[in-house]
């Protein structure tokens, strides 16, 4: 082949190649990714920064001079809330027509009232988000959209009237964090591993704020821990280690976790809810 037709075979080729090329995608943002950015947002108005889950008590019952390091204490949260919350979380997701049968278990497996009222109080709100923000994003006819409604209206009348009527099977709702959650982001169109995970990083941001306002740490140290690698191996062991636990075998991890918290309100002086 002579030197001219090589160049007139390099000169088609590359022809071929930009007209197959074209332009580069555009980037896209799907449903789920978005409601994903604004669950995972530390703005939403679910009441968190009130509560440090047992750090505030925990801080005055280790009376030091010096702060420990926040690590040990985030690790022993965590494990708490996969071992006791995380699989109620799951089967939410995975059946959301049990909402309010685990939202009732829940409810009375729970031993400590003040992890109780820290549940139903961010439960409720994210179920006031849902029904004044979230709820118009889904269409009607929706399941969770209508088992969310459902546990909305009887919680309402729990509300109203606190008191329950003898011989109703039903009087009662709670609105327990977890179950809502799950049947949220099940609504959205969000994975049930990223529903799980971001479930844990939320309430490893609260601890680590709790833990900034309590002066434990800084801004910056807390950012660090939140992005490290010893977090994300944290998180991903529970995720593992809890996928498969039926709520029947769920329980606290920790048991010095619900001393803690239960002996929060015994405190002289406090400036958290938990």
């Amino acid at each position: 082949m002579s030197i001219v037709e090589l160049e007139d075979e390099i000169s088609r080729l590359k022809t071929q190649l930009a007209s197959q090329t074209g332009p580069p995608p555009l980037p896209t943002n799907s449903p789920s990714s978005h409601a994903l950015l604004l669950l995972s947002d530390s703005a939403l108005p679910l009441g968190s920064f009130a509560f440090s889950s047992g750090l505030e008590s925990h801080l005055a019952h280790h009376p030091s001079r010096s702060h420990p390091p926040i690590q040990p204490f985030l690790s022993l949260a965590l494990q708490t809330l996969a071992t006791t919350t995380l699989p109620y979380l799951l089967a939410a997701y995975r059946d959301p027509s049990r909402l309010q049968e685990l939202d009732d278990t829940l409810d009375a497996c729970i031993l400590c009232h003040v992890t109780r009222r820290a549940s139903t109080a961010q439960g409720r709100a994210l179920l006031t988000v849902w029904d004044r923000a979230f709820c118009e994003t889904v269409g009607e006819g929706n399941e969770e959209r209508e088992v969310l409604a459902a546990l909305s209206v009887e919680l309402k009348k729990v509300i109203s009237k606190p008191t329950p009527e003898v011989g109703n099977a039903r009087t009662t709702a709670f609105g327990h964090f977890a179950p809502i959650w799950a049947v949220v982001t099940r609504a959205m169109e969000i994975p049930i591993g990223d529903s799980a995970n971001v479930f844990l990083l939320n309430h490893a941001k609260a601890v680590l704020s709790a833990a900034v306002r309590a002066s434990v740490i800084g801004p910056y140290q807390a950012q660090a821990v939140l992005g490290s690698g010893w977090l994300r191996r944290e998180m991903e062991g529970l995720l593992r280690g809890n996928w498969d636990v039926e709520i029947e075998e769920a329980g606290q991890g920790v048991p010095a976790m619900d001393l803690w918290v239960g002996r929060h309100e015994m405190l002289y002086s406090r400036i958290f809810n938990s």
